[in-house]
């Protein structure tokens, strides 16, 4: 019965909120016989818009979208590519489709636009490198990031770095691969890096030093909203149930 009240409630709410702000009646029926389906595409399709100024909440709403209909920005890139066929709108597929986890199909496209490009363009070079160790081809993939011209340092260096490090674990070179990540997780942004290096430290008998890493996860997330926290949900769930684990094992 709670639950039956609470539906009711939302569905009041939508519609007041339709009727209020002058959206299409259509709604109506849509919360009406699809009771929380329908309002929680009201919510994102029609509420959620409105309050893109708000940093957190454009990334909330990019993350819901994507998780209703991930093929959408499939559909909407290959629509464009088939109205202009550019180096660009082919390397927006390409990303499109490694998001979804498709990489064979990306990589072929990836290749045109490289192909294509008048110069050499490392940026696409990476994406390729990083859809072919997705793909399963480290070795290839590693081969290609060798033979980009070096960064001195910045953002896109570190990001090199951890793609690389990435392979290195693939294809065993696990000392190598600790110490990338060693060098970058104190620079690059978000939490993948330090749960990488936690989960290698792992793997290598590192417990304590993992451990150590991960509380340090936990520190930042704690400095975090809820929204912040959603951007990496599954990196966050898996350091804290590691690290939960690793507590009791003490």
């Amino acid at each position: 019965m709670p639950v039956i009240g609470v539906t009711l409630l939302i569905q009041l709410a939508c519609i007041l909120h339709i009727i209020r702000t002058g959206r299409n009646t259509i709604w109506v029926m849509v919360v009406l016989f699809l009771p929380l389906v329908g309002a929680a595409a009201y919510f994102l399709m029609e509420v959620l818009p409105g309050m893109q100024g708000n940093r957190h909440v454009r990334t909330f709403h990019a993350q819901a979208i994507s998780k209703l209909d991930p093929e959408r920005e499939v559909r909407a890139s290959r629509d464009a590519l088939d109205l202009a066929d550019t180096i660009a709108n082919r390397v927006r597929l390409a990303d499109a489709l490694v998001a979804v986890g498709r990489p064979a199909e990306a990589i072929p496209l990836y290749r045109d636009g490289i192909a294509r490009s008048p110069a050499q363009d490392a940026k696409i070079e990476v994406k390729l490198a990083q859809a072919l160790y997705e793909d399963g081809a480290s070795d290839e993939a590693l081969t290609l990031l060798d033979g980009l011209p070096s960064i001195l340092a910045g953002a896109e260096q570190d990001r090199r770095s951890l793609l690389r490090a990435r392979i290195y674990e693939a294809v065993g070179r696990k000392d190598e691969a600790l110490a990338l990540y060693e060098d970058i997780v104190t620079r690059i942004p978000g939490e993948e890096a330090r749960c990488r290096y936690a989960a290698l430290l792992l793997d290598q008998g590192w417990t304590r030093k993992a451990q150590t890493v991960l509380e340090d996860v936990e520190a930042r997330m704690r400095r975090l909203d809820r929204q912040q926290r959603a951007a990496e949900a599954d990196m966050y769930r898996w350091a804290m149930d590691t690290l939960k684990g690793l507590r009791a094992a003490r």
